[in-house]
């Protein structure tokens, strides 16, 4: 059975993830507070904003930039959206 995390995203128990996606401390308190889903939907989040606004991740603005729209993804907070995305239909 896998383990689970009250996720700050969702305020909810759910599947957490089993390593922690970022090195150091931030990536430890990620782990313990942010759900596997919550954290798939910022990957690909994340995706987009690179692509379409061209980040080149060299840049330290750029992972600034990146690090602040993912702590608004995690609070619920509005995030940048690509310009021109359309979600695909279900």
């Amino acid at each position: 059975m896998s383990q689970t995390v009250f996720c700050r995203k969702y305020q909810q128990e759910l599947e957490a993830l089993p390593f922690p996606p970022l090195p150091g401390k931030k990536g430890q308190e990620i782990q313990a507070t942010v759900s596997k889903q919550a954290w798939e939907e910022w990957q690909a989040l994340q995706t987009r904003l690179i692509n379409e606004k061209h980040l080149n991740m060299l840049e330290p603005s750029a992972r600034e930039y990146l690090m602040e729209q993912l702590e608004r993804f995690l609070d619920n907070e509005q995030t940048d959206q690509a310009e021109g995305f359309v979600p695909p239909e279900k």
